[in-house]
């Protein structure tokens, strides 16, 4: 059953009155919010039909955060709509354009923000399909699975090539059922299997373990995620969103060009939907925020060196 939010339907009509001969209809801008939140929720059900149970939660928490923020942005349309009248209503005479051009700037931030709130569509639509996203709340439940699997086949294929080793064959191999057994021989016979003393070569070997140790360390560094922190910077506050697995920069006044231009340089993006300079929270967001100067704390600190897993890290070096 959709859940919806309340659509403020006085600020719907006083928008419609200013900017349009016509008359409102009651409850239209409700219905119209309505809508648009039933086909969220139908492409909800849609995806949850499509993947494993463990994703349905967090496709439950999308569509809720949908229909709640698609409210906001909605009702505030309205409140901007209705600020200064269209023209066509006024008339040309002492017409507020100073005013207008405040309303245009504020209608261009709301859309903006519309942008990004449609963008949860797509998201709803993709979970559960592709890699593990670090914004997963199952992230780490997940990579610990597969690395499970990456350490067990880790171990066949090394019983497997001592088994191979000392029997000079494959027949009878406990790892292997009989129809595996026969695709390894088949395997061992193609060119590209230029080493054929042994079943697995080495390079899937190495390889594997290559991505036995990246699961190891992405596990490490989500399960620490809770660990980081955030400051205050002249003019403002870095702020940890573990909900949206984010680093936020919220400042008191909009940055200057370079410093705009240094954000974008080192990583970070404008979120209008979240009022802030932000990136995906992890060790090299920190690391990025610290090379910018105007992002140090007052007290002249590191931001990288007040993170407790900074602090773990060096308590552990020195014992």
């Amino acid at each position: 059953m959709p859940k919806y939010y309340p659509i403020n339907e006085e600020a719907a009509k006083r928008a419609k009155d200013m900017n349009s001969f016509s008359d409102y209809q009651p409850g239209s801008a409700t219905a119209g919010y309505r809508a648009m939140v039933d086909e969220a929720y139908a492409a909800a059900e849609r995806q949850k039909a499509r993947v494993d149970p463990m994703y349905h939660d967090k496709i439950d928490a999308l569509v809720d955060r949908y229909a709640r923020k698609l409210a906001e942005n909605l009702n505030e349309r309205n409140v901007i709509d209705a600020r200064v009248p269209s023209i066509l209503i006024s008339g040309g005479g002492n017409f507020p354009v100073a005013k207008k051009h405040k309303q245009n700037a504020a209608r261009d931030r709301n859309y903006g923000e519309y942008a990004e709130i449609s963008k949860l569509l797509d998201k709803i639509r993709s979970v559960g399909m592709g890699g593990i996203s670090a914004d997963d709340d199952l992230a780490v439940e997940k990579l610990t699975k597969k690395l499970e699997g990456l350490e067990f086949q880790q171990v066949t294929m090394k019983a497997v090539n001592a088994y191979f080793r000392k029997h000079k064959t494959l027949d009878g191999c406990p790892e292997l059922t009989p129809e595996q057994a026969e695709k390894l021989k088949a395997d061992m016979t193609q060119s590209w299997h230029l080493d054929k003393s042994k079943p697995y070569p080495t390079y899937l070997l190495s390889n594997n373990n290559a991505n036995i140790r990246r699961v190891r360390q992405r596990i490490e560094e989500l399960s620490s995620r809770s660990e980081f922190a955030g400051w205050t910077f002249p003019g403002g506050e870095a702020k940890i969103n573990e909900a949206e697995n984010r680093l936020q920069l919220i400042f008191e006044e909009k940055p200057d060009a370079d410093q705009r231009q240094e954000l974008k340089s080192n990583g970070f993006k404008w979120a209008p939907s979240q009022g802030a300079w932000q990136r995906q929270l992890n060790q090299n967001a920190i690391r990025a925020a610290a090379r910018i100067d105007f992002l140090q704390p007052k007290d002249g600190t590191s931001p990288y060196q007040i993170q407790p897993f900074v602090k773990r890290e060096n308590k552990e070096m020195s014992r």
